[in-house]
């Protein structure tokens, strides 16, 4: 055989040798990282952003858009007579929704096993946040309230980034205790000692409506995780007690409770708010007074564009406009739920009881507001998700969403709704896990 016959031979025999790892399917565009994940070899600037679920994306788009139009519309006078411009405050809001997509965007990009691992470390940075609005020369008293800390150009809401922080690490201890909480009681006593430091802080500012949706959230989040039923009735029996101490034992809350009982028997002092609202609700009729026509934003309503915005917004796009964004925020909590039960099925328990205590989140602090403008509950200090003036929240509900979104992406949930809509299967309401 000459030299040119063996080195074809030679060719065929490496072209016939099996490989190390035959039989095993490599993804194209993709390598495996240390933490065993799989990510994607295509450069950063041609990856698609993870919308993951497009109702749940436009949904929000939607009340972030809006509400920057009713702020435009509720702040115009007030802004005039303050500052002489009357966009200062549209100016800032559009300011705020930019770095809160922006945000959105990064979050959006960050897997879910970094969040898991950092969960404790954001619910420490969240209490010392707490613990900082309360040291003299830090806080910015707003109100007679010590909630925000100023940082110059921007005053920080301590308690928005902590609602977040708290739902990340209690998603983060149901999947790492999860047994614990479903068989021992004293797995569901450890969150809640913590859950009462936290709420200790946000009542010494004081900050009883983040109190109570932080609280819900929790033990919702626990009732989800499997928790026995019958600490949560120990729980709250305390929870009504000490809400009624702390209501007897403060003149401000005992007003504003016998205030939003019968607004009307004092309606130029402790009623105030709660009359003008109804005023508002009741010009809003069917269809509303037009866009911008809103007659109790003219200093009749206080805070109109930030705490009582829907009441302009009933006021000035009606019954129907107000069913609207009521529709698009059980469509953000029913998607949010049905994020977590694919993410379920499909063993990421960390990805569902995030989405499941982000919806609940989103939920109770929507149905609030949405309950003191239409005084169906007592006034609180609680704003519109993604629509009320402030920077603080706008940025925190962005990074929420996005959180949703990099969920749904993670678990392939359009994909899985599909098929499990295909098979007949529902995906809509949660169970315990």
């Amino acid at each position: 055989m000459n030299n040119r016959a063996k080195i074809w031979a030679k060719i065929l025999a490496q072209w016939n040798k099996k490989p190390a790892n035959a039989g095993v399917v490599i993804m194209p565009h993709a390598r495996r990282d240390v933490s065993g994940g799989v990510r994607s070899n295509t450069p950063a600037k041609q990856r698609a952003l993870p919308l993951g679920d497009p109702w749940l994306f436009g949904a929000a788009l939607i009340l972030l858009l809006l509400g920057l139009v009713m702020v435009s519309s509720a702040s115009t006078s007030i802004a005039e007579r303050q500052f002489g411009h009357p966009f200062y405050y549209l100016s800032r809001q559009a300011m705020f929704v930019i770095v809160g997509v922006i945000a959105a965007l990064a979050v959006a990009r960050t897997r879910l096993v970094y969040w898991e691992k950092s969960g404790s470390m954001l619910l420490l940075v969240g209490m010392l946040l707490l613990a900082l609005v309360l040291l003299p020369g830090i806080a910015h008293p707003i109100n007679g309230s010590q909630r925000w800390i100023s940082l110059g150009f921007f005053n920080l809401q301590a308690s928005e980034p902590v609602k977040l922080f708290v739902v990340i690490y209690m998603a983060g201890y149901l999947v790492r205790h999860g047994a614990e909480v479903r068989t021992s009681v004293l797995g569901f006593v450890k969150p809640m000692l913590l859950l009462a430091l936290v709420a200790l802080l946000l009542l010494a500012e004081p900050d009883f409506g983040a109190t109570v949706v932080i609280s819900a959230t929790v033990m919702g989040m626990l009732f989800l995780g499997g928790a026995r039923l019958w600490p949560f009735a120990a729980l709250l029996a305390l929870v009504i007690s000490a809400g009624a101490a702390l209501i007897l034992s403060s003149p401000y809350r005992l007003e504003r409770m016998t205030g939003f009982m019968n607004p009307w028997a004092d309606p130029f002092d402790t009623g105030f708010q709660l009359t003008q609202a109804l005023i508002a609700f009741g010009r809003g009729e069917w269809w509303g007074v037009g866009l911008g026509a809103s007659v109790q934003k003219l200093f009749y309503l206080p805070e109109a564009h930030t705490d009582f915005l829907f009441a302009v917004l009933a006021e000035e796009l009606g019954l129907l406009g107000s069913l609207a964004v009521i529709a698009l925020f059980c469509l953000i909590v029913a998607r949010a739920y049905m994020i977590g039960r694919v993410a379920e099925r499909g063993g990421n328990f960390f990805a569902a009881y995030l989405a499941y205590g982000l919806g609940l989140w989103i939920g109770l602090q929507a149905l609030i507001n949405i309950g003191v403008n239409m005084g169906m509950l007592p006034t609180k200090g609680l704003t519109l998700p993604l629509m009320s003036y402030g920077g603080s929240s706008i940025v925190v509900m962005c990074v929420a969403i996005a959180l949703l979104l990099r969920i749904a992406h993670e678990t392939h949930f359009s994909s899985a709704e599909a098929r499990m809509s295909a098979t007949g299967l529902h995906v809509a309401s949660p169970v315990r896990l």
